[in-house]
């Protein structure tokens, strides 16, 4: 029998992602969607704190162990932004599209286009866990002038991998999720839950 665990998202590619990483330790990621969940606020200013909030706001309402990914894109030129903010970068309501297009606005006259993914994951075994699982991992790419690829979400167009001549949004899933940020934070939660089961 698996162990449910909801995902403090409703991102179905990023619930899809988590599954596949899950799923061989018998966990079933549920989507908080599929449990009328609504999303936690996300006030504050780390990537840390806010899987935090997400986490405990889904397994609050559930009842059911939690996990909550915070992670945006830090552009060096931009001082680490949009960071926190990368989901809303360009405003409400929430748009790939108008956030890739803001950034490639600021980014028009800069030189350096390094950038790099930072994912925050956090696991709570219930809504008041005092020890909660934390992991984070980092990505490291650069900021291409257009996008290119149509896998992935986000800013995956535009990051650009220049040892593997892709972007993101080029990678099969299986491979996006050996390299990015949030599959190097699953693993060092693998590592975690491996020593902390559920």
């Amino acid at each position: 029998m698996s162990q449910r665990l909801v995902l403090a998202s409703n991102n179905a590619k990023k619930a899809a992602e988590m599954q596949a990483l899950l799923a061989p330790l018998g966990i079933e990621v549920v989507p908080q969607s599929v449990l009328g969940v609504s999303e936690a606020e996300e006030p504050h200013p780390t990537f840390v704190e806010n899987a935090l909030a997400k986490a405990r706001h889904a397994s609050a309402a559930t009842g059911l162990p939690a996990i909550a990914d915070d992670s945006g894109l830090c552009v060096t030129a931009l001082g680490g932004a949009p960071g926190v903010h990368s989901a809303r970068f360009a405003g409400e309501p929430k748009s790939d599209a108008r956030n890739n297009l803001l950034l490639l606005d600021k980014l028009a006259n800069e030189t350096d286009r390094s950038a790099y993914f930072y994912s925050a994951v956090v696991l709570v075994r219930h809504a008041q866990d005092p020890r909660p699982l934390i992991a984070d991992g980092e990505w490291h790419g650069e900021i291409l002038e257009a996008p290119r690829g149509d896998s992935g979400f986000g800013y995956d167009p535009l990051f650009w991998l220049p040892e593997l001549e892709q972007t993101a949004a080029e990678l099969d899933a299986g491979l996006k999720n050996a390299l990015s940020h949030r599959g190097a934070a699953m693993r060092h939660l693998l590592d975690r839950l491996a020593a902390h089961p559920l």
